[in-house]
């Protein structure tokens, strides 16, 4: 697995998201358990959490606990993985999704997914979505106050834009190791993020980077978008491995984060750290 750097880590270049392990199709426990310990063994060392991350009302957290109780059950060292969780972003538990950027809300948060994931300080916590009735300073100066606490260890921002990131880095004192935003081949208005996280030095971390759970699950990614697929039948591997690599190509700043919830979903997906493609290809699919 190559690695590329995020905040003071070296963690691998494709990470892991837990999202569809917790939420509406999500399979059962040991399958997940099974995906997470796959991830570990191809040499992925960022998973990627959050506190919302939840089907039911009553189950705040399930996936960060279903992280916590794979990594103790995995059997080998897991020192070196970074474990990066969210607050901020709720689910009532009838499908929809609310924000909360209230700051005493969000210490309260970020302290309760240190306890569910079993750690003094959380390796990285983001501010998952800005919140419109709050202040987007006040927000993120929570963020910077739990840095400053020690509650975490490192800090990041999540579905932000240019402005955003530029007043969270000032807020953190420069000290804003990540940027979360959906970026694919169906989404790309992220772009301007991804270029200025490029030119800051800031990692970024593309979720949905295969275009969702319903596109990845469907296998409609190369049918969607051709040229991914030609690429990919003339390389031979999966249109997933040629999304993912082209999204690496972009910059050496950006982790992508792709979902899975089955084992064989993400050891393909970790292989698209061996796929080269050409300047040619990159231009091709940017343009696809």
């Amino acid at each position: 697995m190559q690695t590329r750097t995020l905040g003071n880590r070296q963690v691998g270049a494709i990470g892991l998201g837990g999202m569809p392990m917790s939420i509406e199709g999500r399979p059962d426990e040991a399958r997940s358990v099974a995906t997470i310990h796959a991830a570990l063994d191809a040499g992925v060392n960022l998973i990627d959490t959050a506190d919302s991350y939840h089907r039911d009302a009553g189950e705040v957290g399930h996936n960060e606990e279903l992280f916590a109780r794979a990594l103790r059950s995995y059997g080998s060292d897991v020192s070196d993985v970074l474990v990066a969780t969210k607050g901020g972003h709720l689910r009532p538990g009838d499908g929809s999704w609310t924000q909360n950027g209230d700051p005493a809300y969000l210490k309260d948060a970020a302290k309760a997914s240190a306890k569910r994931l079993g750690v003094e300080a959380i390796g990285l916590y983001q501010f998952h979505r800005p919140d419109p009735r709050v202040p987007y300073a006040d927000s993120v100066g929570a963020i910077r106050d739990l840095l400053d606490e020690g509650v975490i260890e490192m800090a990041g921002i999540s579905n932000a834009n240019p402005d955003q990131i530029r007043e969270a880095r000032s807020i953190l004192g420069g000290r804003l190791v990540s940027v979360q935003n959906q970026f694919s081949p169906r989404f790309r208005s992220s772009l301007p993020e991804l270029e200025l996280c490029a030119e800051l030095g800031i990692a970024f971390l593309p979720w949905s980077p295969l275009g969702g759970i319903s596109l990845a699950r469907s296998g409609e990614l190369g049918d969607s978008y051709a040229p991914f697929l030609q690429v990919a039948e003339a390389h031979g591997v999966s249109p997933f491995q040629v999304c993912l690599a082209w999204e690496l190509a972009l910059a050496p700043v950006v982790i992508p984060i792709p979902g899975a919830s089955r084992p064989e979903s993400i050891e393909d997906s970790a292989e698209a750290v061996s796929l080269t493609l050409t300047p040619e290809e990159i231009a091709r699919l940017s343009a696809a």
